[in-house]
């Protein structure tokens, strides 16, 4: 299998067929509600949803963020059951239950959210059974996707952030007003026909530009990889939106192909950067 990370850049367009992938997967990792804070550390003390794999020693891990909506339990039914299966811990975030906010959708996040993935790394770091050089952050949509660009490109948040996420993945991120300067290994899967976060922005992103010109040296930074699927909108991952369905003035619908292929591109670049094939990479160093 080739290293997802060859070149700097990568703008793929995968062909939507009707094949579906099979993806092996192991015994189910058992999962448990777990609280990120004490009510003394914040305000609004986190919450999460807990997933270790069988096996010993410090395992890699992923933090999962999820989109303007929250639904955090339906996430980690839809993709932290999944990824604990592939041998990673996975914590999927409550962002908005503790904030007692039901949607983020209509508006901007406030600032504090920007830090939910750290709060959320933190915890991880503090675990035993997580190799703490070895997590990564996968968000969706305007928020999670947003929170999880904020937490790796180059700045304020990361660089004053204790502990480092070694990768990063956004499903359908607000890609505008990022200058893709990021400082670890990203990847970004988007739909083609997404009308909410566009490929658009996305791609002057992974250009180097924005929408008054260049805002960096294209190549700066480390290696982002873009994803655009063709014939795909917003949430295409998730199976609730076989019956399209119109949100804020926006397109939704699950593409089973699309679906299909981003569980393999995940998979492959979870394996690279924080997997087994990390881990060998790093012995023949």
């Amino acid at each position: 299998m080739r290293n997802p990370f060859g070149a700097i850049v990568f703008v793929t367009a995968l062909l939507v067929g009707s094949a579906t992938v099979c993806h092996a997967a192991g015994p189910e990792s058992a999962g448990t509600v777990v609280e990120l804070e004490t009510p003394l550390a914040s305000p609004h003390p986190l919450q999460g949803y807990l997933r270790k794999p069988g096996g010993s020693g410090a395992l890699p891990a992923v933090v999962l963020l999820g989109s303007c909506v929250g639904n955090w339990r339906r996430l980690d039914e839809r993709w932290g059951k999944l990824i604990a299966s592939w041998g990673y811990v996975t914590l999927t975030v409550d962002s908005l239950g503790p904030r007692g906010l039901q949607s983020t959708c209509t508006g901007a996040p406030s600032d504090d959210f920007a830090f939910d993935a750290y709060r959320a790394l933190k915890f991880l770091a503090q675990r035993s059974f997580v190799d703490p050089a070895r997590v990564a952050a996968l968000g969706f949509s305007s928020l999670g996707g947003w929170i999880v660009l904020s937490s790796v490109e180059r700045g304020t948040i990361e660089r004053n952030s204790q502990d480092k996420f070694r990768a990063a993945v956004a499903f359908y991120p607000p890609c505008l007003g990022f200058k893709g300067d990021m400082t670890v290994p990203t990847l970004i899967m988007i739909g083609e026909l997404d009308d909410w976060t566009t490929a658009t922005a996305c791609r002057n992103m992974v250009d180097g530009k924005d929408d008054w010109g260049i805002s960096r040296q294209k190549g700066n930074g480390v290696p982002v990889r873009l994803i655009v699927y063709p014939g795909a909108y917003h949430g295409f991952d998730a199976p609730n939106l076989k019956t399209p369905s119109d949100m804020f003035g926006h397109h939704l619908e699950f593409n089973q192909a699309a679906a299909d292929r981003s569980i393999a591109a995940l998979r492959e670049f979870l394996d690279w950067t924080i997997g087994a094939r990390s881990q060998g990479q790093a012995l023949a160093k």
